[in-house]
């Protein structure tokens, strides 16, 4: 995920506007909609921080923003311990050859 064009504290404040103005509107959507277009951006975009929002307060089944951001370290740490230990296992070979090769000496 890129870095979001809108600060924390926008996102925040779309969030109590749509949940403010939900009893106004027939939908949720449709006060999703209402912000969105205030804002100058895709009802979509609202929608998901409504959407996290929800998962956040456990409203809504799904990762909270704080597992998300756990699932991400771990899968940049499992990246990591891959690269190193596919390093690791061509050192071993590069070593295991080379001592083989000296024995045949």
């Amino acid at each position: 995920m890129g870095v979001s064009k809108f600060s924390s504290e926008v996102r925040e404040r779309s969030v109590q506007l749509v949940l403010e103005q939900e009893a106004q509107h027939k939908s949720q959507w449709q006060a999703v909609t209402s912000v969105a277009q205030k804002l100058g951006c895709h009802a979509a975009t609202v929608l998901s921080w409504v959407r996290q929002y929800e998962r956040d307060g456990g409203r809504r089944e799904g990762p909270t923003s704080s597992e998300k951001e756990r699932i991400k370290a771990l899968e940049r740490e499992v990246k990591e311990l891959r690269r190193t230990n596919e390093i690791l296992r061509l050192a071993s070979a590069f070593f295991a050859k080379a001592e083989f090769d000296r024995q045949q000496k």
